[in-house]
This record gives C-alpha cells, sequence and structure tokens, in this order.
C-alpha cells in the first residue's frame, strides 16, 4: 500500500523519529545539512528540482513547500527564470522573521520586549566605545545637533522628526558595535517598540530634553571609547523607557492617534 501523499518516504531511514516528520521538515532540514556541511553556501544555486527531490527523498510538491518555507525564513530567494538560490545568510535577512514575535507581541508583553532591547543596546554601546570610527562619532553627533532645533522653546514639538533622529542615532551605535546579528536583533526591537516610547514622549513632560541629555551623555562616552560608561549611559537611558512601559502597558501598545507618532529613546 502507497504512503499517503505528503508522508512519502517520511520513515526511509526506518527511524522513529523520522516517520513523525512531515516532508516540510525533511526538504528544510536536508537543504540545511546541504548548507552547513555540504556543496551549498551562500550564493549557491540549488539543483534543478527533479533531481533535488531524488537526493532528498521527497516529492517534487513537498520540495516546493519545503523551498518556500526557506525563502520565508531568508535562507533561499526565487529568482524568477533562474533557478532558487541560497542568500547571502546575512544575518539581518536569517533574523527577519523574529519580527513575527515581535509584531504580535500582546499589551503585557510590550515592556519585555524594550527589556530585551535594553540588555542588547547596553552591551552595543560597550561594544562600540572600543571601535567607534571619527567617522561614526561624528555621524551621531550630526544626528544630534540637528535634534536641538526641534525642541526650541514655544516651538510645537515635531515627535516625527525626533523620532527619526533618535532611531538613527541607536542604528550608528548598533553598527558600530560591530556585530551583525547584534545589530539585525537591536533593528528588529527597537523598530517595533516605538509606541511606548513614543506615548511617553508625549505625555511625560520634559522627557525630550532628557532623552536628548542622555543621548549627548552617550555620545560622550563612545567619544571617549571608556566601554563601562557606555554601558552605563545607555542602560540607564533604555532602562527609563521600559519602567514607563511597564506601569502603562495599555498605553504603550495601544493605538495612537496621529499627531503623535513618534517617540524617544
Amino acid at each position: 500500500m502507497s504512503a499517503p501523499r505528503g508522508q512519502e518516504r517520511s520513515g526511509s531511514r526506518g527511524d522513529g523519529a523520522g516517520s513523525a516528520r512531515s516532508q516540510t521538515d525533511v526538504v528544510v532540514e536536508g537543504i540545511k545539512r546541504m548548507i552547513t556541511h555540504g556543496p551549498l553556501h551562500a550564493g549557491s544555486r540549488l539543483p534543478v528540482e527533479k533531481d533535488l527531490a531524488t537526493e532528498l527523498g521527497v516529492s517534487r510538491s513537498s520540495l516546493r513547500e519545503g523551498v518556500r518555507a526557506l525563502c520565508i525564513m531568508g535562507v533561499l530567494e526565487t529568482r524568477q527564470g533562474d533557478g532558487t538560490y541560497v542568500t547571502s545568510l546575512e544575518p539581518s535577512l536569517l533574523l527577519g522573521p523574529m519580527s513575527f514575535l515581535v509584531d504580535l507581541h500582546s499589551d503585557a508583553d510590550a515592556s519585555h520586549l524594550q527589556s530585551v532591547r535594553r540588555v542588547l543596546e547596553t552591551e552595543a554601546a560597550g561594544r562600540a566605545a572600543l571601535r567607534i570610527s571619527a567617522h561614526d562619532i561624528d555621524r551621531a553627533a550630526g544626528i544630534l545637533e540637528r535634534v536641538g532645533p526641534l525642541m526650541a522653546e514655544g516651538r510645537r514639538p515635531d515627535y516625527e522628526a525626533y523620532l527619526e533622529a533618535d532611531v538613527a542615532f541607536h542604528r550608528v551605535i548598533a553598527h558600530a558595535s560591530g556585530n551583525p546579528a547584534l545589530e539585525a536583533l537591536i533593528e528588529a526591537l527597537a523598530s517595533r517598540t516605538i509606541r511606548g516610547r513614543m506615548w511617553r514622549a508625549i505625555t511625560v513632560e520634559g522627557a525630550l530634553a532628557t532623552t536628548h541629555a542622555e543621548h549627548q551623555a552617550i555620545l560622550a562616552a563612545l567619544a571617549a571609547h571608556d566601554p563601562d560608561s557606555a554601558r552605563l549611559r545607555m542602560g540607564a537611558h533604555l532602562l527609563a523607557v521600559e519602567d514607563f512601559m511597564h506601569e502603562h502597558p495599555a498605553e504603550a501598545s495601544g493605538s495612537i492617534v496621529a499627531n503623535g507618532s513618534a517617540a524617544s529613546g
């Protein structure tokens, strides 16, 4: 009797665990093994569909499902009319699916995500202090200089412009850490904890000025190449936002009015 469709040859190796594996899992694990231990590497073109299906012991339809899953994971990319290739395997691609977790977080999880962000960015600041270039210091300083006029007395706060500067400042530091995986994780978290940071900027008097001063202190520690001070300054800076999110979970994750489309931190 033939195996049900979608389960063909899933137990071909005779082990109990293999029989419980889906064909998609077989494809994903097989191609992963080919990348980590076999003939494939970043930029490689996959064998033609018929040959690869035979090598992995799956049907061609199951192979397509597995390939689609790996494309979503950022491991493979399909080029129209040219076949399927292994991507560059850069951390920013491979860690992209983590955004699903962050995007789907509940109100109660906002401060948890900010806590993880604090841990990561604190370490990134320490690493950046040891290796940041004069060019990156100038870039960060230029960002903060552009923020000054946004907080002029009597001027209506431009939260959107401030947010752009805030994100750019933290991005420079993450990049200067010299760790692409750390940078990718920070990017995913920082861009998805915006609502709580913004709500704090709008509702807490003086939050923008305080944040700006904290950014300047972080930059001074980086310019002095002092990793301990950089970690301390960054940790304290992000802890204030984390505390706010913990104390105001609904506001931190809820919908924000159109004129409050930015945050600080």
